[in-house]
């Protein structure tokens, strides 16, 4: 693949005096701006991460590390092997933009229409091949082997995490561990949970279907197929924390609804889809369930056929408490406790924010 039209991060990172965390070379800090302002102006969708791919391995190599891949398609990774045995640790970043138009007035802005990095991938990306860089001069002191990855299409469903997963990527590791930037918190200021830290993500679409069109004027007359969505759906917002345990959270929306041009004429089918998401995984497949038999039910007591179907999504994040505390530990070690926000409750969603 011919990538020199897309590299344009030609810096190098010196290290040849560098030797420890407290004293990052020089032009560290400036290096990875460029290489996150680079990717910025260059986003790209999900699985089609190609020239995103190559920028990362074109670093990577540049600076003498063997990268392997592609895995999923686009996703790649290094091992870092220490002078020292032990166990392998993976370090994940996500590559990938959304289908959305950039409005911020910067001289970075998206190059490419209709697509743009406002959930962060361009920082996750950069912070991976800065803990690369920094692991691979630093490997005289490791003990085991750190693989730091890159993961295509984190928004997209199927997600390329279980893509990578079947490609191997996880082969031999026993831990993982990851960062997600958030924009409510003021930069060097480290946000930690125990436990679930982020929802689910299922994606389902419900079709309600009648034999035929009806008139307006007599509804008796068809099955009327808005109406008997409209009494599907009050009945599924209402199973979180009634069918379900209501110490579990889980959040049910409708977000896109489809029933018809005419303002005379019933619909012979409604469509409606949305997200489920749920903070412990064994509630998806109970609500999952539920969703399916209310809806067939419902519609089948008025003559209507109900098709409904989920999208596998990804699973919640349940971050290790054993591990978690190690990572307060090293936060607290070299930024004070000062620099660690307790996050109450888990996210549902990252935000979609500006960056200035």
């Amino acid at each position: 693949m011919d990538i020199s039209d897309t590299i344009s991060v030609k810096s190098t990172v010196g290290f040849n005096s560098f030797n420890d965390l407290s004293a990052l070379p020089d032009n560290f800090e400036r290096f990875l701006i460029e290489v996150r302002r680079h990717l910025h102006r260059h986003p790209e969708l999900g699985l089609n991460e190609f020239k995103t791919s190559a920028t990362i391995r074109d670093i990577l190599e540049t600076h003498g590390m063997v990268v392997r891949g592609p895995f999923a398609t686009t996703g790649l990774c290094v091992d870092i092997e220490g002078d020292f045995p032990g166990p392998i640790i993976a370090y994940r970043a996500d590559m990938d933009a959304l289908p959305i138009q950039e409005l911020n007035d910067v001289d970075y802005v998206s190059q490419n229409k209709g697509i743009a990095h406002l959930c962060g991938h361009d920082a996750h990306s950069t912070i991976g091949i800065g803990v690369a860089l920094l692991l691979n001069h630093l490997r005289h002191q490791i003990h085991g082997t750190v693989r730091v990855f890159f993961q295509p299409n984190e928004e997209g469903i199927p997600s390329g995490a279980p893509l990578m997963i079947k490609d191997g990527i996880l082969d031999g590791v026993e831990a993982a561990f990851a960062v997600h930037v958030d924009p409510t918190l003021d930069v060097g200021m480290y946000g930690l949970k125990s436990g679930a830290v982020t929802a689910s993500a299922d994606r389902f679409r419900i079709r309600v279907k009648g034999p035929s069109t009806g008139h307006s004027a007599r509804p008796h007359q068809a099955v009327d197929t808005i109406w008997v969505g409209t009494q599907i759906l009050n009945s599924l917002y209402q199973l979180a924390g009634r069918m379900t345990d209501a110490r579990n959270s889980t959040v049910f929306t409708v977000t896109r609804m489809h029933g018809g041009d005419a303002y005379n004429v019933i619909p012979d089918c409604v469509e409606y889809g949305g997200t489920l998401r749920c903070t412990v995984a064994s509630d998806i497949a109970v609500f999952t369930r539920l969703v399916r038999d209310t809806s067939h039910a419902i519609g089948g007591s008025f003559g209507a056929t109900v098709e409904v179907e989920f999208d596998d999504g990804t699973l919640p994040v349940i971050n290790d408490t054993r591990l978690l505390e190690r990572t307060r530990a090293a936060i607290r070690a070299r930024l004070g406790d000062d620099a660690i926000v307790e996050i109450p409750v888990p996210a549902w969603a990252q935000k979609i924010s500006r960056i200035t």
